[in-house]
């Protein structure tokens, strides 16, 4: 179920629950106060009394007599008198009662999260989620939640829901700004300092500076934080610390299931850094655990429209293939020089792409084929990913990293192995 939903659902039976609880006393019926059963086990009991002590000689039948004259009198006389009413009046009260505070509960509690809580992000994360959205529209939920953040600063998890909502969209500097301002106004996590990290270096294309230190903060915190470690790694890998990338790369798969896929890519990597610690081999990494490829980096030749051929039959099998077009409205603002990029990233995890491709914008409509042959890194590839999304982007300055006025568009997520992809690019990075 979408997070939305299920808060509301959860909400809904607390506050039933808090009602329920409250008013069930008010709705008890309320006691008589004269209880005709007791008062005749009363008589009863006096009336075996005095039998008793005519048997044991204290009383003679006379006495017992007239004393049981006088308790039947008292027993008819109360038995006809009325029921007492304010019993009435007081379930009357206990009704009304009952009606406002079962209307009043929910009100002051959705009255208070409104003003206390944080609305806004639930509502940008839900919609976020509807199929068919388009990115001008998620853009919009975006904006709204950063002007609900600026009006509420206060709030530390609005805060952290920009950030990750920014970087997922490609916007760094935003996301960086977010993450300085959730660490500032709650206590920063291991995951805030890994995330912080992540958006960092995808700014800057590089995981030395700032972002090592941020790693170094998160692992201070929590040892083996996944994410930290795995970034901690790349940032040695990127240094050519081989001895570093492997001890932090052992802590890593010491947290996975022996045989496990993770396992062994991390077997991969660690086999591949070391030899290119002893010198026999190079090693492929990418400047930055999330960085997008700078274009040094690609895995197509610009000017080939011929894809790329699979290098084994697992490939083959999750291979992404599909066509690259541009919305005619954007047109007139693309040269055919202008540098084009296509990669597919996980849906959730870092941002390091999974597989890449660098061209030019001359060869739109472009048809494309992503595989593992493209990966980054061995520890990184489409193959491992459950889904993903397909971007492409046109660079006006030939940087990979997102800037203003580039364009850009992107797929829905999709499994690996998808075929038929369709990409427009449709927007213009603000």
């Amino acid at each position: 179920m979408p997070p939305a939903p299920l808060f509301w659902l959860v909400a809904l039976l607390l506050a039933a629950g808090s009602v329920a609880a409250i008013v069930w006393p008010l709705l008890r019926r309320p006691r008589t106060t004269r209880d005709d059963a007791v008062a005749a086990d009363v008589y009863r009991d006096q009336k075996r009394q005095l039998d008793d002590e005519l048997a044991a000689g204290a009383i003679t039948r006379a006495e017992r007599d007239a004393q049981l004259d006088e308790l039947a009198h008292r027993l008819s006389t109360e038995l006809a008198q009325p029921a007492p009413e304010p019993a009435r009046a007081s379930s009357r009260a206990s009704y009304i009662g009952a009606l406002v505070l079962v209307a009043a509960i929910p009100v002051c509690a959705l009255a208070l999260y409104a003003v206390f809580g944080s609305p806004a992000a639930l509502r940008v994360e839900a919609e976020a989620t509807k199929a068919h959205m388009t990115r001008a529209q998620i853009d919009e939920l975006v904006d709204k939640l950063a002007t609900r953040m600026k009006e509420h600063p206060e709030d530390p998890t609005g805060w952290k829901l920009l950030a990750r909502t920014y970087a997922s969209l490609g916007r760094f500097d935003e996301s960086v700004s977010a993450y300085k301002e959730a660490a500032a106004r709650g206590t920063p996590d291991a995951a805030l300092y890994a995330d912080w990290a992540d958006a960092l270096a995808m700014r800057n294309q590089s995981l030395q500076g700032e972002p090592s230190q941020l790693i170094a903060k998160a692992l201070a915190i929590e040892p083996n934080a996944p994410k930290a470690l795995a970034l901690a790694a790349t940032a040695a890998l990127e240094r050519q610390d081989y001895t570093q990338a492997i001890a932090e790369w052992r802590k890593l798969k010491a947290q996975f299931p022996p045989g496990s896929d993770e396992a062994k890519s991390i077997d991969a990597m660690i086999a591949e850094a070391g030899a290119a610690a002893q010198g026999h081999a190079p090693i492929g990494a990418a400047p930055g655990a999330s960085a997008v490829p700078p274009p040094t980096a690609s895995a197509g030749q610009p000017g080939a429209n011929a894809t790329p051929p699979s290098s084994s039959a697992a490939t083959d099998a999750t291979a992404i293939s599909g066509r690259v077009t541009l919305d005619p409205a954007l047109r007139d603002r693309v040269s055919p020089s202008d540098t084009l990029f296509i990669f597919a990233r996980a849906v959730d995890g870092p941002r390091m792409p999974l597989a890449v491709v660098r061209t030019t914008a001359s060869e739109l409509p472009r048809d494309f084929r992503l595989d593992d042959t493209m990966a980054m890194a061995p520890i990184a590839k489409l193959s491992g990913a459950s889904e993903v999304v397909v971007e492409a982007r046109i660079a006006k300055s030939g940087s990979a990293t997102p800037a203003k006025g580039d364009l850009e568009g992107m797929s829905k997520p999709v499994k690996p192995g998808a075929r038929g992809v369709s990409i427009v690019i449709d927007r213009v990075v603000p």
